[in-house]
């Protein structure tokens, strides 16, 4: 939110972060502290609450505020230490970072858990997360109600100058493509002309990547929109992160990276379920298929997933056509989506006005016949399937999956239908026929 606020929108709007300090101990805390330094965001504040606990001990470095103030002052922030109960001095601290426009600033405030309740509780373990019962519960109520000036004051917030309405959503095109028939291009290619493409249609579409923008070829949007991509690193917690805080401020985020590097992403996107977020990934160099890279950037779990996450939607193209339709799909979808790309070159299958759609899938039949048996492929291993098509004539139905999820169950369905009307004739197929029956007998 802050990126979107100082360079796209132009806002003196300033953002505050709370954290606890056993939540500083989270790697992607130093991840946004890190972005936050390298762009510049001086409208960004992190308060920390420094009150010695975590869980179910002490925090690492307990009531050490010299520590803490060591730490943040190593990745770039402009640190000021108060007394985390003094109103008056976290007022007055609250007013001088906002006067510090081109660094990051955090606040260490020094405070006691449970104070103000007990003796029996202040500044003691094992009271996290627990309601107080009995007498404790009414000797830490009268001992707040003796701190209230007044039980009858009420809070009244400042009311913004004026109230913004978004702006809603553009809608897509899939833009002009020249592909030809059994050209070999990389989906990871086509994925980078899209982007660019629809990034000329609004300015609402943005771009983030984990330092392989080079790989996943959102490289191009990167020096076309400059100010409309920001570069995340090695740290791609913090890029969903603040992928989701683009969102929020009503841009279309595209977050890009390797396929297997998202296992590290994996729960700031369910967190971003939660919150309903409106974010387009991109997992890039998927499979085996990218052998001389190794085994450490092979995606292989990326696909289970990204389909167990609630209201998400699955795309793996096929080639270069399929490819940057699935982008203008994601684009125009609210929600989640992630896109599979893959790193080696592929043909061109489809023609350039070739339709997609979320939950349908393409067939390809043999030129005679029905076939022996249907093979439901996506990616590479849909041209691996293709040559046998090739190879067997008439006996490969070849199924191009497109959409993972939802999945056409019921085109899947049916091309079973007509292979096990014959008992020599066999289906492979993962449990699309399973989820089709068990849904209609719920029905």
């Amino acid at each position: 939110m802050a990126y979107v606020a100082k360079y796209l929108e132009k806002s003196a709007v300033h953002f505050f972060c709370i954290c606890g300090d056993g939540e500083m101990a989270e790697g992607s805390c130093w991840e946004a502290l890190l972005f936050a330094w390298k762009h510049k965001l001086g409208n960004v504040t992190l308060i920390v609450d420094l009150n010695k606990y975590g869980q179910s001990e002490e925090a690492p470095h307990g009531h050490d505020d010299g520590k803490m103030k060591d730490k943040l002052s190593a990745f770039g922030a402009k640190v000021f230490s108060v007394p985390g109960h003094d109103m008056a001095k976290i007022t007055a601290t609250l007013e001088k970072v906002r006067k510090s426009p081109g660094q990051v600033t955090a606040i260490i405030a020094k405070t006691m858990k449970g104070k103000y309740f007990t003796e029996k509780i202040e500044n003691k373990p094992g009271w996290h997360g627990k309601p107080l019962q009995g007498e404790d519960a009414k000797a830490a109520i009268e001992n707040i109600k003796k701190l209230m000036h007044s039980e009858d004051a009420k809070l009244e917030p400042a009311k913004p100058p004026k109230l913004t309405v978004k702006d809603p959503l553009p809608t897509f095109s899939v833009p002009e493509l020249a592909y030809k028939r059994g050209d070999k291009v990389a989906t990871r290619n086509a994925y980078g002309t899209a982007l660019k493409a629809i990034g000329k249609q609004s300015d609402k579409v943005v771009a983030l990547d984990g330092d392989t923008k080079n790989s996943t070829m959102s490289i191009g949007f990167a020096e076309e929109y400059k100010e409309r991509f920001a570069e995340a690193f090695i740290a791609e917690q913090n890029m969903i992160g603040a992928a989701v805080g683009m969102q929020a401020r009503g841009f279309i985020p595209f977050a890009s990276t390797f396929a297997a590097f998202h296992t590290r992403s994996f729960d700031f996107i369910r967190m971003a379920a939660i919150s309903m977020a409106n974010i387009k990934i991109v997992g890039s160099h998927a499979g085996i298929h990218i052998g001389q890279d190794g085994p450490s950037q092979m995606g292989l779990e990326d696909l289970a997933m990204m389909r167990c996450i609630p209201g998400s939607v699955v795309m793996y193209p096929s080639d270069a056509v399929s490819c940057e339709n699935s982008v203008v799909l994601a684009a125009n979808y609210k929600g989640i989506v992630y896109i599979r790309t893959t790193r080696g070159n592929t043909p061109v299958i489809y023609e350039n006005g070739e339709k997609f759609e979320i939950g349908k899938c393409k067939v390809h039949k043999p030129a005679a016949g029905q076939g022996v048996v249907t093979v439901v492929a996506g990616g590479v291993t849909f041209h691996e399937a293709m040559k046998a098509q090739e190879e067997l004539k008439d006996e490969v139905v070849v199924v191009d999956v497109f959409s993972v999820k939802p999945l056409d169950a019921e085109t899947i369905y049916s091309l079973s239908l007509i292979h096990i009307s014959e008992p020599t004739r066999p289906l492979y197929i993962s449990y699309a026929v399973f989820c089709l029956k068990k849904k209609k007998k719920k029905k």
